[in-house]
């Protein structure tokens, strides 16, 4: 699928095995999830632009090479709060915005409750974080509210995507590449990604 890009690695791989694990304790899952986003940020950032810079060994001066523009990561609440560090870990310098948005059980729709972005985002390479990518709604809306605030350059990442989310996205968003470690099969009637595993939020800070 265009634009759709599945990170195949075999620690990400191997991560999400257990992810999926209905018996993984919520510390595990917490813990597994950093660990894989972090391994996807290699992936996600692999073509990122560089800038040549001078620097001193404890030998001679040197040129050599840093990111050449910001990292700015937006997580979607209350789920994306579980990948955040897996990322902070590898770009400590990297700003955070934060959009809320929940599920109407009812319509499935996104509900817009909380969105706190930072200034300079048309200066940054952005990032927007989801451990699951379901009907798409709330990715729609939250590029939307980024682009809305001068984004320019976007990705999307999540842990697992359904075939209708992915479309969605796609459909509404086409300039913004999708990064995932697995694409499901298909969304159950209540919304939910199968096989996926289960609710990204209760299970990462166990409240069910």
């Amino acid at each position: 699928m265009n634009g759709l890009n599945i990170i195949q690695h075999p620690l990400v791989q191997h991560k999400l095995t257990f992810l999926r694990d209905r018996n993984t304790p919520h510390t595990d899952f917490r813990r597994l999830t950093r660990e894989l986003t972090g391994f996807m940020l290699y992936e996600v950032m692999k073509d990122f632009p560089l800038q040549e810079i001078e620097v001193e060994t404890p030998l001679i001066k040197t040129k050599t090479q840093v990111l050449a523009r910001e990292i700015s990561i937006v997580l979607i609440l209350r789920a994306g709060l579980g990948m955040v560090d897996g990322l902070l870990d590898l770009v400590p310098s990297a700003r955070v915005g934060h959009v809320g948005l929940y599920r109407d059980e009812k319509t499935l729709h996104p509900v817009e409750y909380y969105v706190k972005l930072p200034q300079n985002l048309s200066e940054t390479d952005v990032i927007i974080i989801d451990p699951m990518l379901a009907t798409g709604g709330s990715a729609v809306d939250a590029i939307h509210l980024v682009k809305e605030s001068g984004a320019k350059t976007i990705r999307f990442v999540c842990m697992v995507a359904a075939p209708e989310g992915v479309r969605n996205l796609r459909s509404k968003h086409s300039d913004v590449p999708i990064y995932t470690a697995a694409l499901d099969e298909r969304l159950n009637e209540n919304g939910y990604i199968l096989p996926g595993l289960g609710d990204a939020g209760d299970r990462l800070f166990g409240t069910k």
